[in-house]
């Protein structure tokens, strides 16, 4: 069982809303073989409160155009981890300190990654 075509539409739709943000270290993973409930995680990393509460706010709002609403989220208050819970994803925005000290991404290593858009990593660098 892989991740649905949905879900992979819906990391890569955070994963742009997120990077607009200037989130950092994104990367995504089909859970799918190893969770029941959910299809896919999104990490993302911010470097402060305020741009974690932002990458949050933008992700929410580009997923509300594609008819998605969180099920649950945790944590806004304090921007240091936000989850949202969208069913078939689950988004982690977390501080950079945060982010590093969990190590998520340590858990789900064994997990495929899901390719996520070029553009999300910036514009490519001019060659010397």
């Amino acid at each position: 069982m892989t991740a649905s075509e949905h879900a992979v539409e819906l990391i890569r739709a955070a994963a742009v809303a997120a990077s607009d943000k200037l989130a950092t270290d994104q990367l995504a993973f089909d859970v799918s073989e190893q969770l029941a409930i959910t299809d896919a995680f999104l990490l993302a990393s911010g470097g402060n409160d305020r741009q974690v509460r932002a990458i949050v706010e933008e992700v929410e709002d580009k997923l509300r155009e594609l008819g998605a609403k969180p099920i649950r989220r945790e944590g806004h208050r304090d921007g240091r981890w936000v989850l949202l819970d969208y069913g078939d994803v689950v988004i982690h925005v977390q501080h950079s300190e945060e982010r590093e000290f969990y190590a998520l991404e340590r858990l789900w290593r064994d997990c495929p990654v899901i390719d996520l858009p070029a553009e999300i990593n910036g514009p490519a660098p001019a060659s010397e």
